[in-house]
């Protein structure tokens, strides 16, 4: 008797075990871990999905097993590797072990597909089976006679199975030329051709050469070497040729590499390349941190190492914080190791996201590229594991199961004896301080690689009477500034943290600010679509053209958004060509890449954006960097405001001066004397981290001390408040004197989408009995959910409202 522990797809805490299930004997040789199978559940005849976790040859249960339906897959969609990290990832992230499974399957993968049979072998079993065909769906029909057969076709490497979502465009078909002749019969052929049939000749003679590349796409016949369609048509009738489909895989879009080569290293650069490789060489999973200032050429170490885990025949993984939005990264790794490289991001189509899922699993490729959710890609024998950016707060899910991809990153490279890489300007306060203590193994580089200077900051005073007296958005330096660059034919970047034309509208006779019907925040106003918008809830209006609280017609817009200094920038320079990059300019796919590419070729001067253009962007022109309100992120209730605003200036003044012009970087602010952005002006991290660290010492905050979040949300902020308390008290009896308990209170946004939020914090340095009892307030709070309650658990909250 076989017998398989399945996780069922019922995100509860009843079913978050494995359930057992007979294995029906004609499956014995089919169902292994890592298949997702359908089994009957509960006492109705409802069907469900689930996750074979293991199989094994009995089991202690006393009544009849039930049976399994069928299998989904007829291959194993994860590894054992997967699976093993399934159980680590539901216990740390307080979340259902089915979550977790689903979150490591791309979402191509959660959605209906077909799955076809594709023959890889001349066979005779392959032929009946296929009768003929070309391939073969899988249904629910089969018997599992030819389940079985399939299995043990694919065993032998005969067949292979391949997944057809069921969106036409997932899979890119192309006719493509081949042929059943050997180089003899080519040769004859072309014999008997009469002299003048040159066109017949010229196809005979390109598939001698050729004969190895085949099949080859009628594009690439007619583009690089001039053969007709009609052409190969004539060679079809005569039985020369045959035309076939051909499965495209696509290249995601924003990707246009040049070929590069290794550069020369500097003195700190080749410190960090040798104690990296050297850790590949003795596959250890020691953690390094490369805190590197801007332009310090943290990237080449990052490529040079990922090389040396090639060379040890290792993959590598390489994340990047929302990888749309630096093309530029992604362009330097495809250019440097080609087609060995997949890209996983969310702006990838279902379908491209799928063919770079497929050649990851097929093994066709070495090096993933990829944001947060890349960290679960079925890499085997990884070698080096890198996160760039590692302070970006991106590298956490905001919900179930919400995983940190540091900490999944480092749990895989625990497992296959990889380093990882953090590499930042600015790192995290965490990490920083791992290193201090020696968890991490610090490498600091303090030049830049060209020897060229940090760009010189002027921090400009938004209070004072000049700047006071300014109409707009731009004091008179950085006008100036920008009029001095423009007359050069140089680049500028503005940043400004806010999208949409103006923050809020105010009454000026009453104070009425128009707020979200739905959410306990103002709405934005978005010339460009006439309307207030809710960037919460999506909730929009008309804009009013009275007070809908007095009826005065005294009601305007406030603060600024990047809509209205596009237009100021436009007043102020008609003749500069200004392009604005945020959410609402890069909403269709590859608009990132485009803005980019026009901005990289020159045909723009000024570059204005959100914080989406603080990262990762290196160009040669651009010599000044303008912040318009550096206190966006500082005003936020949040702990971490601070170091926020504090590496989003380093970064952005980073972009300035970095090939061989000088650069300069102007910072307006209304705190001109705040340690974060005098820090930031002089990019002196270690001042910084000295002085963050003291203030996170005295209000007993992270990375003194860990931190768990439990928020509660319901409909009714009566019931909201009634579960938080009795939540409060849940806790109290797990947690010792030292712990420090917070709340409840409502969230700096009490009501988002109709639901009040309340939270509770918990600051503790070693808590035996918290886990066990948050797990408990997990399994208790499930009836709840049914009756409108949301309750989650944040380990280790990124924001705190």
């Amino acid at each position: 008797m076989s017998v398989a522990e399945i996780i069922v797809d019922v995100p509860t805490m009843q079913t978050n075990r494995p359930f057992e299930y007979l294995i029906p004997d004609s499956l014995t040789e089919v169902v292994v871990p890592g298949m997702r199978v359908e089994v009957p559940f509960g006492r109705g005849k409802r069907k469900i999905q689930g996750f074979v976790m293991k199989v094994k040859d009995n089991s202690d249960f006393q009544g009849k097993l039930k049976p399994i339906s069928r299998v989904i897959d007829l291959k194993p969609v994860l590894s054992d590797e997967m699976l093993k990290l399934s159980y680590w990832l539901a216990d740390r992230t307080y979340s259902f072990q089915i979550s977790c499974l689903q979150t490591m399957l791309p979402s191509v993968m959660r959605a209906k597909y077909k799955e076809f049979v594709i023959p890889i072998a001349e066979d005779d079993e392959v032929r009946s089976l296929l009768n003929d065909k070309p391939d073969l769906e899988i249904t629910n029909q089969m018997s599992d006679e030819t389940i079985r057969l399939i299995n043990k076709l694919r065993k032998n490497n005969k067949i292979d199975i391949q997944y057809v979502v069921e969106n036409q465009a997932l899979q890119i078909k192309r006719q493509a030329v081949t042929t059943d002749l050997n180089i003899i019969q080519l040769h004859e052929a072309k014999s008997k051709l009469r002299a003048n049939a040159k066109a017949q000749i010229k196809l005979l003679d390109f598939l001698c050469n050729h004969l190895e590349e085949l099949p080859i796409e009628f594009s690439d016949l007619q583009g690089n070497y001039g053969i007709s369609r009609a052409v190969i048509k004539t060679a079809e009738k005569n039985q020369l040729v045959k035309i076939i489909e051909v499965t495209k895989f696509r290249k995601p879009v924003g990707i246009t590499p040049e070929q590069t080569n290794k550069l020369a290293l500097t003195d700190e650069q080749k410190v960090a390349v040798d104690q990296i490789s050297n850790a590949i060489d003795q596959e250890d999973s020691k953690t390094f941190l490369v805190e590197g200032v801007t332009g310090s050429g943290k990237t080449e170490v990052y490529l040079q190492t990922i090389e040396k885990a090639l060379k040890k025949n290792k993959t590598a993984l390489m994340l990047v914080p929302e990888i749309s939005l630096t093309p530029q990264m992604v362009n330097r790794v495809v250019g440097r190791f080609g087609d060995q490289v997949a890209v996983l991001h969310s702006g990838l189509s279902s379908g491209e996201r799928y063919d770079e899922w497929t050649r990851i699993e097929n093994k066709d490729v070495k090096v993933v590229v990829g944001a947060r959710s890349a960290v679960f890609a079925p890499l085997d024998n990884i070698g080096l594991i890198i996160i760039d950016e590692e302070h970006e707060a991106s590298y956490k899910q905001d919900d179930n199961p919400r995983y940190h991809a540091r900490d999944v990153a480092l749990w895989r490279a625990n497992l296959n004896k990889a380093p990882v890489v953090l590499g930042s300007a600015t790192p995290s306060l965490e990490s920083r301080a791992r290193a201090q203590k020696g968890v991490y193994q610090l490498i600091r580089m303090k030049k830049r690689i060209n020897d060229q200077a940090l760009p010189h900051v002027h921090i400009v005073d938004m209070r004072d009477d000049e700047n006071a007296a300014v109409k707009g958005d731009f004091s008179p330096a950085l006008q100036e500034s920008l009029q001095t660059t423009l007359d050069r034919h140089e680049q500028a970047i503005i940043l400004l943290n806010r999208r949409g034309y103006s923050s809020f509208m105010m009454c000026r006779e009453c104070g009425f600010v128009l707020k979200c019907p739905n959410c306990d925040v103002s709405l934005t106003y978005h010339k460009d679509l006439s309307k207030m918008k809710c960037h919460y809830c999506g909730h929009e209006e008309p804009v009013p053209n009275f007070c809908p609280n007095c009826h005065s017609k005294k009601i305007g817009f406030y603060g600024t958004g990047t809509q209205n200094i596009e237009q100021q920038l436009n007043d102020l320079y008609p003749n500069a060509k200004v392009l604005r990059m945020d959410v609402d300019t890069t909403r269709r796919k590859g608009d990132h890449a485009k803005i980019l590419k026009q901005f990289g070729q020159h045909k723009a001067d000024i570059l204005l954006g959100t914080q989406m253009i603080a990262k990762g962007l290196d160009f040669p022109d651009v010599t000044l960097v303008g912040v318009i309100n550096a206190d966006t992120t500082l005003s936020l209730a949040d702990y971490r405001a601070s170091e926020r605003t504090f590496q989003l200036l380093t970064q952005v003044s980073g972009r300035a001066g970095r090939a061989q012009k000088a650069g300069h970087v102007i910072i307006q602010t209304f705190n001109p004397d705040h340690y974060a952005i005098k820090d930031a002006a002089k990019q002196d991290y270690e001042k910084f981290f000295k002085q963050e660290m003291y203030l996170r010492h005295q209000s007993n905050y992270t990375p003194y001390y860990f931190t768990t979040l439990i928020s509660v949300a319901n409909q009714d902020e009566g019931k909201t408040l009634k579960q938080s308390y009795w939540l409060k008290k849940q806790l109290q009896t797990a947690l010792s004197k030292d712990a420090i308990l917070l709340g409840p209170s409502p969230t700096m946004i009490s009501r988002k989408q109709n639901k009040y939020y309340y939270q509770i914090i918990v600051k503790y340095k070693h808590e035996p009995k918290l886990h066990q009892k948050l797990l408990e307030i997990l399994n208790e709070t499930q009836t709840d959910t049914k009756n409108g309650f949301t309750i989650a658990i944040d380990n280790e909250p990124q924001h705190i409202d």
